[in-house]
């Protein structure tokens, strides 16, 4: 048994849909549990007009009875509360009245590749899929999974790292109570130095018409030694998770923890040394693997980091050319954000999050959340881990 989930629903669309599957029976679970990433993933200083449009509110269509999962597949949808601005251009039906074909790809983002592909003449028959507003259907399958592993003992957190030119400081010895306050950053950032400078980048960014990228963090928390595996390479869970992060809109790197810094170092410098007590059994000081060695959690938290380009919609459109008649024009202009960063890592939890309930679901099964606790145990005692 593993998570599997999928989404549906174009940006300006009537709404979004997803589906999870492989959630355990008697899960306990509250509205807000959803709601409240979904309204964490429309955080963030340098959002553009329509997050004062959309209020997203996850309405549960199947697989939830009474506040308890039902270990059938759960079915989410969320408005587009803007569809009503864009019922002519959007609806699923043919419609009376002419509808104008936008013509002009963004440099760095799917249209022309999405046109040749598909062949079409209409670039917003591939913009509107590619769009991040897909990411909301994402962020409430990731409120299910981080449900899912908290009653499991985990907790998935993430921070803002930089944007743009502005570094804050790493911190290599995080806890759940060092992310209380992080929502309250406007940048989602633990610094608070780092914070201000940050604003003041993309209020320069936005007068200057342009926008900015940068990196965030994702830590799982309280994660046991051995999920994943070593055997197979697509079993292997640096693996999947790159894969996963990779796979959000503008995410153009991922390191699992120190990842690309660890390439010029000696190899005396770069590994996690183990040492073992009566207390605390198997344990490393430090944690430069990110949590993973072999393709498998070590114990120790699960280090993500992603690099987000600046985003390719710009208010002062790049150089293009006229899928219709190959003149060259300017890309399109539609409404956008001068950085998405802050609110890309709630995404990157929410896939982090996903990537990590499969894996224990795939090692510990159940059919009933106290069958998956059961094995837990047994198998924290056989391997003998006491944290």
């Amino acid at each position: 048994m593993a998570l599997r989930f999928t989404t549906a629903g174009e940006s300006h669309g009537p709404g979004l849909l997803a589906v999870l599957e492989g959630l355990p029976a008697g899960l306990e679970l509250q509205p807000e549990d959803l709601d409240r990433d979904l309204a964490r993933r429309q955080l963030g200083h340098g959002r553009g007009g329509r997050m004062k449009i959309e209020s997203d509110r996850a309405e549960v269509m199947s697989g939830i009875r009474h506040g308890r999962t039902l270990g059938s597949p759960v079915a989410i949808e969320i408005a587009n509360r803007d569809y009503v601005n864009w019922e002519e251009r959007m609806n699923p039906w043919p419609v009376d009245a002419e509808v104008a074909e936008v013509h002009l790809p963004r440099p760095g983002h799917a249209d022309l590749a999405g046109v040749q592909k598909f062949g079409f003449t209409d670039v917003r028959n591939v913009l509107e899929r590619a769009s991040a507003r897909e990411t909301a259907a994402r962020v409430a399958c990731g409120a299910l999974a981080k449900v899912f592993l908290r009653a499991l003992g985990v907790s998935v957190h993430s921070h803002v790292l930089s944007i743009g030119a502005v570094d804050a400081p790493v911190r290599d010895d995080l806890q759940p109570a060092d992310f209380e306050g992080v929502d309250e950053s406007p940048v989602r950032c633990l610094d608070a130095d780092a914070s201000a400078a940050m604003v003041e980048a993309i209020d320069a960014a936005r007068k200057a018409n342009e926008s900015l990228g940068g990196v965030y963090e994702v830590l799982a928390l309280g994660v046991v030694p051995g999920l994943g595996s070593h055997v197979s390479w697509d079993t292997k869970l640096d693996g999947r998770l790159a894969q996963a992060v990779m796979s959000i809109q503008a995410m153009k790197g991922v390191s699992i923890g120190e990842g690309f810094a660890l390439a010029p170092l000696p190899g005396s410098r770069a590994h996690d040394e183990i040492f073992w007590s009566e207390q605390d059994g198997f344990q490393r000081e430090t944690n430069r693997a990110g949590g993973i060695e072999g393709g498998m959690t070590t114990g120790g938290p699960v280090v993500v980091r992603a690099a987000m380009k600046p985003l390719p919609t710009l208010t002062k459109p790049l150089r293009s050319v006229d899928i219709a008649t190959k003149e060259p024009a300017q890309a399109l202009r539609e409404r956008t954000d001068s950085c998405t960063v802050p609110a890309a890592a709630v995404v990157g939890e929410a896939m982090v999050a996903l990537v990590l309930g499969s894996a224990y679901r795939e090692k510990f099964g159940g059919d009933h959340i106290d069958d998956t606790l059961a094995a837990l145990r047994a198998y924290r005692e056989r391997i003998g881990w006491r944290r």
